[in-house]
């Protein structure tokens, strides 16, 4: 019971993040930051969100960027979900390498 509430809420905050990051990264160009996974804890005080940024040069530098502006995300995550949760999760972000990992294996497959 707990872990199908647990998914629906980490469904819901994944949407609602990557609406945040769309509207974001607009003024940026060449330049796309996508959630890719968000887990929940069974508590539902922490929500670990693993993005994919594209192009993966910059991923390091954007990454230090949304970590500084942690709180203003999570302010504009709450103003989103204020009716749906009581308490707003406090945010971590990781990067998804997977999509790079995937290309070198294929990459290594190809020789």
């Amino acid at each position: 019971m707990q872990e199908t509430r647990q998914n629906r809420i980490a469904r819901l905050l994944q949407k609602e993040l990557s609406l945040i990051f769309q509207s974001q990264t607009r003024m940026m160009h060449g330049v796309l930051v996508s959630v890719t996974r968000v887990k929940v804890s069974p508590d539902l005080s922490i929500c670990t969100a693993y993005l994919s940024i594209f192009p993966s040069e910059k991923g390091e530098e954007l990454l230090k960027n949304i970590t500084a502006n942690d709180k203003t995300i999570r302010y504009e995550l709450g103003t989103r979900v204020r009716n749906q949760l009581r308490i707003i999760p406090e945010l971590r972000f990781f990067i998804d390498d997977s999509l790079d990992y995937i290309e070198r294996i294929d990459e290594l497959l190809g020789k």
